[in-house]
């Protein structure tokens, strides 16, 4: 039985907001510089929620232990920083999302593991109508998801428990960070699946196509709060 949600936590890229176009586009001109052509997007897509290091591995064909990955690596995240939210922005019903749990009473943050040099102008640039309670970044805890360290320290920060905090998200890695904190936690399916992903088989609480079916998935499972 889920415990009564007090909060909503959401993941970055992938889940509240589609970083996918400007990372796509960083993935290329990392390619062309190297002399290669470009990728599909559709071929990057589903790479964005595993990060910087996945995308250098696309783009180039290199592990991670290989001579010069590390200066490509930080040459795609500048190239990204360059342009951080060119394209991006929140995904379609998020922003109604959001407003929602905000009349609702529900405070909600960001947990990602995306480093806060690039989290913080990438947020400074959209508009949110409520401001997140926090937000927790990759550098901001000693651990990154799966650890359940920065699940744990957002639940901290936002004042409840982390039974009482519902997390987001659209990677494998969400579902065991959640699991590990005692989060319940639902699959964001409109996320950076790839083909050979089985969300079904994550152990989490709920898959949503959708932001507003977070909504719905809420309603279903717990009393109406004070602010509806």
């Amino acid at each position: 039985m889920v415990t009564t949600v007090q909060a909503v936590l959401f993941d970055l890229d992938g889940t509240l907001v589609d970083t996918a176009p400007d990372l796509a586009a960083a993935t290329n001109r990392l390619r062309a510089l190297h002399g290669l052509e470009a990728l599909d997007y559709a071929a990057i897509r589903p790479w964005v929620s595993h990060g910087g290091t996945a995308l250098t591995r696309l783009a180039l064909g290199l592990a991670p232990e290989a001579s010069g990955f590390a200066e490509a690596r930080r040459t795609l995240l500048e190239l990204y920083q360059h342009d951080i939210a060119r394209a991006s922005g929140l995904f379609a019903g998020m922003r109604e999302c959001l407003a929602t749990l905000a009349h609702r009473g529900l405070p909600w943050g960001i947990v990602t593991n995306k480093p806060g040099w690039l989290t913080t102008p990438l947020l400074a640039a959209l508009t949110f109508d409520t401001p997140a309670a926090c937000v927790v970044c990759g550098d901001c805890t000693p651990w990154s998801k799966p650890h359940p360290a920065p699940l744990l320290h957002a639940s901290r920060l936002i004042g409840r428990s982390p039974a009482e905090c519902l997390y987001v998200g659209d990677a494998e890695r969400d579902i065991q960070a959640a699991r590990a904190a005692g989060m319940p936690v639902l699959v964001a399916t409109w996320g950076y699946l790839g083909t050979d992903d089985r969300p079904q088989d994550w152990g989490a609480d709920g898959l949503i196509g959708n932001p507003l079916d977070l909504l719905a998935w809420l309603d279903a499972r717990q009393p109406p709060a004070l602010g509806r």
